[in-house]
C-alpha cells in the first residue's frame, strides 16, 4: 500500500513539466494553493511580464 501524504496548502512555489504543459503551484495567504496549467509559450510570456515588473538594477 502506498504511503498517504497529507494535502496541505503549505509549500514552496513550484513549476513542473507534465506532458506537453507546465503546472505552476503558488501558495496563497490563508492556506491553499493556486494551481495553473500553462503552455510553454505562456511560461515565456509570464516570465517576461514578471521581469518587466521588477525595478531596474541600480
Amino acid at each position: 500500500m502506498a504511503a498517504m501524504k497529507p494535502r496541505t496548502g503549505d509549500g514552496p512555489m513550484e513549476v513542473v513539466k507534465e506532458g506537453r504543459s507546465y503546472v505552476m503551484r503558488v501558495p496563497l495567504e490563508g492556506g491553499g494553493r493556486l494551481v495553473v496549467e500553462i503552455s510553454a509559450a505562456e511560461v515565456s510570456e509570464l516570465g517576461g511580464a514578471l521581469l518587466g515588473a521588477l525595478p531596474a538594477p541600480a
